[in-house]
């Protein structure tokens, strides 16, 4: 299967790289968040890879705009572990880190167990109404092998857990760490199976929450988070070159 992504980025070098990401520049937006949004997409999305180079002033160049903006989006990355910024050598995207990734899977699991219970203690009607719309047009994005529109329900499907609960902060603080969980993500969209597995854990969820059984839902949350971290190890084992310890 082919997996098709949006603002995919040639391997060729850094000139292809920033024709493709930065086709949309909008010169009256701020440059520096656009830099940003886009090297960040591409690299979560594996368009750009480990150990790719980013060179400062070729991407500046090929911009038409200073270097400052570029350098702040640089830095940036580099802040969110997306990048290395190798003194002396220059920038590179960064590899996958497992430690990374079960760091992130930790706070994540800590969050949304604890959103998962209260939700199943009580929550409202048109929640459990949303929620199960969500899994109706996840199991036709599966049938119908759209990735990139799966990956967009899945985001929604767990935003809106902490939207009911009220604890959209959780919800900041969880997209500010899964970032390398979202890159382990993608390396293993070619396989249908396992987002009908993730499609499956979905369903358990939201099945318990309705139930009202608080532990059963607790317990399938963390279960489903925690498939993030097989699925991690055992890509590992395919792709060194892209997954390191």
């Amino acid at each position: 299967m082919v997996v098709k992504r949006t603002d995919e980025i040639s391997k060729s070098g850094i000139g292809a790289a920033a024709s493709s990401v930065f086709l949309t520049i909008n010169p009256r937006q701020p440059i520096a968040a656009q830099i940003y949004e886009k090297l960040r997409r591409a690299i979560i999305t594996l368009a750009m890879t480990p150990s790719e180079a980013l060179s400062e002033k070729e991407l500046s160049l090929q911009l038409g705009v200073s270097r400052t903006p570029v350098r702040e989006a640089l830095i940036r990355l580099a802040d969110e572990g997306l990048i290395d910024i190798l003194p002396q050598r220059g920038s590179f995207v960064a590899p996958i880190r497992l430690r990374d990734v079960e760091e992130a899977q930790f706070i994540r699991e800590a969050l949304e167990v604890s959103i998962t219970k209260r939700l199943a203690e009580g929550c409202s009607r048109r929640f459990l109404t949303e929620i199960k719309s969500n899994l109706y047009d996840q199991e036709k994005a599966v049938n119908a092998e759209a990735l990139d529109l799966f990956l967009d329900l899945d985001e929604a499907f767990h935003r809106s857990f902490c939207e009911e609960a009220s604890l959209l902060k959780s919800w900041r603080v969880i997209q500010s760490v899964k970032l390398q969980m979202d890159r382990v993500r993608y390396l293993s969209l070619p396989d249908p199976s396992h987002l009908r597995t993730l499609l499956g854990q979905h369903r358990a969820v939201v099945d318990a929450i309705e139930a009202g059984d608080a532990v059963t839902a607790g317990n399938s949350m963390a279960a489903h988070l925690r498939e993030v971290l097989r699925t991690a190890h055992r890509l590992r084992e395919q792709r060194a070159d892209l997954i390191e310890a």
